[in-house]
């Protein structure tokens, strides 16, 4: 028996990670404090880069804007999943799934892009370092920002119009612990030709053009670091791009993972474990990579511990008069 997916009353089974009792609690636990961590370490990132004047810079306006995305990423994933296994449920309705494919493929759009920026960003301070702060004004940053945000909203919503004809049959099972459009067109019991087409055109065009413009200003920068005299301005030079060059293979290595594990085992198992990856791990990881590699963000980190521990404690003595 098949539903029309538009009645709003059709529910999916999300199969998860395990669906062992005994493996529940565990799993929970370890998520929580997974999402935990990445909630506060990058609301700490956002919160230093607004707050300290230091960090007012194009290099950190665009690690903001990361810290925001990598943070609505998981929220769009976790809960749902903690809650699941909370109730020991495993369904999510039509809508619900519809709304975690648009979010997911919004955010991991939006991560890909400001990745893409900021390598831009690391090659204007480099390349052209005399007209840096000219090149990249808050006007040209903003607009690069927004000019992904815009792309990547369209692109999306294409995807989610394109999956409103489709039809599912009652109770499909879909192997993964999340609405993954990849893998709600594989249960779906109507033609997804046009839709898998679509889907391929758009992760080739967002992944190579990504790619290459990444590529293109390392090539660039390298170029332009092969041309300093001295060794100690370039090493200081390409340590400014360090950070960048861990999360971008985090990000894109992850990724391969799970197109990998997809293609070569064609196993949803190996495909979930490599999609916590990137869905989890490395939206946890990014504010580490950025605080443990940069002077700056650790001093920026201090001063508002710093102040927020003075507040507190400045609070608890008036509180005692």
């Amino acid at each position: 028996m098949e539903a029309e997916n538009h009645t709003g009353a059709l529910q999916f089974i999300l199969l998860g990670l395990s669906e062992d009792p005994q493996v529940q609690p565990i799993l929970f636990g370890l998520f929580l404090c997974m999402y935990l961590v990445a909630m506060l370490r990058n609301l700490l990132i956002i919160l230093a880069a607004s707050s300290d004047s230091h960090l007012h810079t194009p290099m950190y306006f665009f690690l903001s804007n990361l810290s925001f995305v990598d943070i609505c990423f998981t929220s769009t994933i976790v809960p749902k999943m903690l809650v699941n296994i909370q109730a020991h449920s495993k369904d999510i309705s039509y809508m619900e799934c519809l709304t975690q494919v648009y979010f997911f493929m919004l955010f991991a759009g939006m991560d890909d892009f400001l990745l893409t920026v900021m390598a831009y960003d690391r090659f204007v301070a480099i390349r052209h370092p005399l007209n840096y702060m000219v090149i990249m004004n808050p006007q040209h940053c903003s607009l690069l920002v927004l000019m992904s945000w815009l792309i990547i909203v369209w692109v999306s919503l294409i995807h989610i119009l394109l999956m409103k004809p489709l039809t599912f049959r009652i109770g499909t099972e879909i192997p993964h612990f999340f609405c993954e459009l990849a893998q709600v067109l594989k249960v779906a019991s109507s033609d997804t030709l046009v839709n898998n087409i679509i889907l391929l055109v758009a992760t080739a065009l967002l992944c190579v053009f990504p790619v290459t413009g990444i590529l293109f200003s390392y090539s660039q920068i390298i170029s332009s670091l092969m041309r300093m005299a001295s060794s100690t301005s370039r090493y200081k030079a390409f340590s400014t791009c360090g950070s960048h060059l861990c999360v971008v293979s985090l990000f894109y290595g992850t990724a391969l993972g799970v197109y990998l594990s997809s293609a070569v085992t064609h196993s949803s198992r190996a495909s979930m474990i490599a999609s916590v990856m990137y869905t989890v791990v490395t939206p946890m990881l990014n504010p580490f990579i950025y605080s443990l590699r940069s002077k700056d963000v650790k001093g920026a980190l201090g001063r508002l511990l710093s102040r927020a521990a003075s507040s507190l404690s400045w609070t608890t003595y008036l509180r005692t008069k």
